[in-house]
């Protein structure tokens, strides 16, 4: 029996591959016979350049108020350079990036953009086979908690597919599931029943004193909020010294209002009401 062998170009060389084999052997005849095996193709692939992305943060929970600092890894794991790298970060609700925390490695990045909840690295390079490293801090604010926590960080580059990471931090509510808030408004009571009405207008710039030590200053309505106040009965005290020419207007109707202070009852995660009325000093109508 003998074999046929094609000779063909090195692997490396082709991007197409055909492979057939040949035997020849003789028959009980004296005859010599041929015959060939299924011609195999092969196809070359192509390996599309890899990144590879991994987030970590310094802490696996967190409440308002609290600062969180985030970790991005970035490696190269192909054969050629990634020029430039992009890695962009969609912030999750009530997470507020912290200016000038930016800190990379080996270098920091060559620019740093902020579009609403997204931020954006840019490096000019990544060799092949190295890693980079961007760590960044945030600031959980009140809303965080009406958030899920949870963002996604993506790298990129021309040439190369874009990968993602997640991370989660679980977010507590923390002082603020004890807290309320307070709104309210100061206005010219014509009629002195205690209720704005139309043609009653709120007085700008009024100060109020919270027991707590809080100072709040009406709008240009004569309204006013605090939020993140500490529930249980609280008092608020009208300056008359920032209205000058006005003075506390005569309730008809509760007595309990002729008084520059009011006390509310402000329950965990609830809502109460200020209102003082106030009229001229010297007002029309004025018993």
């Amino acid at each position: 029996m003998g074999h046929v062998l094609q000779p063909v170009s090195p692997v490396s060389a082709q991007t197409v591959i055909e492979n057939q084999a040949g035997a020849q052997f003789a028959d009980g005849t004296g005859n010599t016979q041929t015959t060939e095996s299924n011609a195999t193709t092969l196809q070359q692939g192509t390996q599309a350049a890899a990144l590879r992305i991994v987030k970590t943060a310094d802490r696996a929970a967190a409440e308002p108020g609290d600062v969180v600092v985030y970790q991005l890894v970035v490696t190269n794991e192909s054969a050629v350079a990634a020029t430039p790298v992009t890695i962009t970060d969609q912030l999750p609700l009530g997470l507020q990036f912290i200016e000038d925390s930016v800190r990379g490695t080996p270098s920091d990045p060559t620019s740093v953009s902020v579009s609403g909840r997204q931020v954006t690295f840019t490096f000019p390079t990544l060799s092949a086979g190295e890693s980079l490293t961007i760590a960044y801090g945030v600031l959980l604010t009140p809303d965080s908690i009406r958030g899920s926590g949870r963002n996604v960080a993506q790298a990129s580059a021309p040439g190369f597919t874009p990968v993602t990471a997640t991370f989660q931090v679980a977010i507590r509510p923390g002082i603020l599931s004890d807290c309320g808030t307070i709104v309210g408004r100061v206005f010219v009571d014509k009629n002195f029943d205690g209720q704005q009405q139309s043609g009653e207008p709120g007085v700008p710039n009024a100060v109020i004193f919270l027991d707590g030590g809080n100072r709040i200053i009406t709008d240009a309505d004569g309204l006013f909020s605090l939020a993140n106040v500490v529930s249980g009965n609280r008092v608020g005290t009208l300056d008359l010294t920032s209205l000058p020419g006005y003075t506390l207007a005569p309730n008809l109707y509760h007595i309990s209002e002729n008084s520059q202070s009011r006390l509310v009852r402000l329950a965990p995660g609830g809502l109460a009401r200020m209102n003082f009325a106030v009229t001229p000093t010297f007002g029309e109508g004025q018993p």
